[in-house]
């Protein structure tokens, strides 16, 4: 009898070292990715310090012990064993989690802390450009990478066609014509931020119900994990109908870019305003709780019309109306172009107001503007538009602006880091170096920083490897001075042309670097690939790398295939437009190596979206009209291109298609023939149709 007492004492005792954490979620967390490390894992809770988050590790006995003062510092302590102890690492392009034995000891226990309040992350476009299609699965891996990276604050915004929906079906629309306001899921980011309305759509009820059944999903598992939502806030948008069903105040807002109609903006101080924005906080708690503590939205995002609005008194009452429906919650605000004004500032309680410096690697907006007029900031990047492939970071920017920023007359104000890519597959070290800022005390050097990356990245440390990521960080991501928005495009997914132009109107094909000692960094990469068989994360890298120098080769055969037919002269133009094609080829069969870089894997998730025949071709054609001609249905559309996409399947059936047929356009002027040039935008509207 006292035997099995004490057997049971003891597997009590054993059962609470095991089972009895903090941080519950988190170690759910480890137990689906790394679950040879879980069953050593302790995780525990100790106070902040000076209210800033904190963690410790150590490894007493058999057992990896994590205090921490939240389930985010704990997940952020989780990673940093990983990363720095067992050169192991989750990305958005492979995880290297392969176990480990034995766990390595930490000699002298760690404790790192932060001087941040915020790790941020996503932009409104990434939720269209990266996640339209994920699914369950997909947000799990994102939300476990969000959590091991230290994410404490993410726009979460999905499901907020049901919000509308329920709105505007209690101001007299009918659910058909409710849903006609949603934009399609390819989409549903200019929809929010004021942009556009219905392009996409319309959407079915069904798609409504999905995404809603997901945000709930979603919600509770960042609830568990310590990471804030960030919903959609009420800031004036309706539609342009709504004007129709009830005497409203409202300012027409003009077209966006490509032509878009912009929804109209309701006139704060209206009596319809507090009536509208009412029901639109009551059905976004019904669906979402009454706990939210951050809310999105821009008036005014990339122009509008502010002409006759009183846009500080406007600014005052979108606030208020905020605060009177979600006491104590934070407006967050995105610093992009011209935006926040001044004016818009001057009306806000700045207590209850978070500005992102969204643009970092290119403004220094926080500075010249006084710290947004003494209101708290982020730092944040964008780095890539519209999730196009290219290689590019100014990573020794991130590190000095961010500590610049920290150390300057406006440091009281600067309240964290952020990651707002407007697409996330791509570039890892990116988002992995920025989110790490927020645990250093010291100024980060990259060149040394990245011999870690190295290790954790891959697991090994090639030296190699650890030579040509040099090389890397002193080209492709080197932190040249040139304004540029998001990586070099390539020539190979430009609507053809023999002009030298962008191929989206903002991007750019200029490489700010030296593409020979580029091209040397890869090779030396690609030396080490005997010794890395099967590394997932070394193979995603080789043709990731691989791809950027095919692209800058093709820059150059470009040109030589201009100067020939500028010249007239058919021998040359026929021999340079075949190699030109040829590396088009060479390229698409290369990125077919890996679901990474692949345009099945794009239009697969779209259609496994669907559930009737009609929700899949409608969800595929958001899929293929996005990173072709975007929108609308106007062949002057200057959105044509903007995310363009590198993808093995894309190159073979839409780029070499295209560049063929303006190719043999151009052979036939050569010998005198009156060939014209092809419509693009209707072949192109035809392709996303099929």
């Amino acid at each position: 009898m006292k035997t099995k007492k004490l057997l049971a004492g003891l597997f009590l005792c054993l059962s609470s070292t095991v089972f009895a954490q903090d941080y519950p979620a988190v170690q759910q967390l480890a137990q689906r990715r790394v679950p040879w490390l879980a069953t050593s894992l302790v995780l525990k809770s100790i106070p902040a310090e000076n209210g800033k988050d904190v963690f410790e590790i150590a490894t007493p006995g058999k057992e990896v012990r994590i205090t921490a003062s939240s389930a985010s510092a704990a997940a952020a302590g989780l990673n940093w064993y990983l990363k720095y102890y067992c050169h192991r690492s989750m990305s958005h392009m492979g995880d290297n989690l392969s176990p480990v034995s034995p766990l390595p000891a930490v000699k002298t226990p760690v404790h790192i802390n932060t001087t941040y309040d915020y790790r941020y992350a996503l932009n409104y476009c990434t939720i269209s450009y990266t996640m339209s299609y994920y699914n369950w699965k997909d947000w799990e891996h994102e939300l476990d990478w969000m959590a091991l990276n230290g994410v404490n604050v993410m726009l979460a915004t999905m499901g907020t066609e049901a919000v509308w929906q329920h709105t505007l079906e209690r101001l007299g629309y009918s659910s058909e014509e409710a849903r006609r306001f949603v934009a399609g899921p390819g989409f549903t980011a200019w929809w929010l931020m004021g942009n556009l309305e219905g392009w996409g759509g319309p959407v079915t009820q069904q798609m409504i119900d999905q995404q809603t059944a997901l945000e709930k999903q979603i919600l509770t598992r960042m609830n568990g994990l310590g990471i804030a939502p960030v919903l959609q806030g009420f800031y004036g948008m309706v539609p342009v109908s709504l004007k129709g069903k009830m005497p409203v105040k409202v300012v027409e807002q003009g077209k966006w870019a490509g032509g878009f109609q912009r929804p109209d903006f309701l006139i704060p101080g209206d009596s319809n305003f507090t009536k509208i924005a009412g029901i639109y906080y009551e059905e976004l708690k019904k669906l979402y709780g009454s706990h939210i503590r951050f809310f999105a939205g821009d008036p005014f995002h990339e122009g509008g019309i502010t002409q006759g609005v009183d846009v500080t008194a406007a600014a005052g009452i979108i606030q208020q109306t905020m605060q009177h429906h979600f006491p104590g919650s934070t407006w967050v605000l995105q610093g992009w172009q011209a935006n926040p004004s001044g004016a818009l500032l001057a009306g806000l309680d700045k207590s209850k107001i978070l500005v992102q410096e969204l643009f970092g690697e290119n403004t220094a907006n926080w500075e010249t503007r006084k710290g947004y007029e003494g209101t708290p900031f982020i730092w944040c990047s964008v780095n890539n538009f519209g999730e196009k492939a290219g290689l590019y970071g100014k990573l020794q920017r991130f590190a000095d602006e961010t500590w610049r920023a920290a150390h300057s007359p406006y440091g009281s104000l600067f309240k964290g880091v952020g990651i707002m890519p407007e697409g996330i597959h791509n570039n890892p070290v990116i988002y992995d170096l920025i989110l790490e800022l927020a645990w250093h005390r010291e100024k980060v050097e990259v060149k040394d920083w990245i011999k870690s990356y190295v290790r954790y990245r891959y697991g090994t440390d090639n030296a190699q490897i650890q030579a040509a990521w040099q090389g890397l960080v002193a080209t492709a991501y080197s932190s040249f001075p040139q304004y540029q928005e998001g990586p070099n495009e390539s020539v190979f997914c430009a609507r053809p042309t023999l002009k030298d132009v962008p191929v989206s109107s903002w991007g750019t094909r200029k490489r700010n670097y030296d593409t020979k000692a580029f091209a040397a960094a890869v090779a030396t990469f690609m030396k080490a690939a005997p010794a890395m068989k099967n590394n997932a994360t070394y193979e995603i890298d080789a043709i990731d790398f691989q791809r950027q120098v095919n692209a800058n080769r093709g820059e150059e055969i470009y040109a030589d295939m201009v100067a020939a037919f500028t010249g007239k002269d058919l021998v040359a133009f026929k021999q340079t437009s075949g190699s030109f094609l040829s590396l088009m080829q060479q390229q698409d069969l290369l990125l077919n190596g890996n679901r990474h870089f692949r345009l099945d894997t794009w239009v697969s998730a779209a259609q496994n979206l669907g559930q009737t025949p009609a929700e899949k071709a409608l969800l595929v054609k958001n899929a293929k009209t996005q990173i072709t001609y975007w929108g609308p249905d106007n062949p002057a559309t200057d959105l044509h291109e903007y995310a363009n996409k590198e993808w093995g399947g894309l190159m073979r059936s839409f780029y070499i298609p295209r560049w063929k047929m303006y190719i043999a356009a151009l052979t036939d002027q050569l010998q005198g023939k009156d060939t014209p040039t092809p419509d693009f935008f209707q072949w192109e509207k035809k392709w996303t149709e099929q």
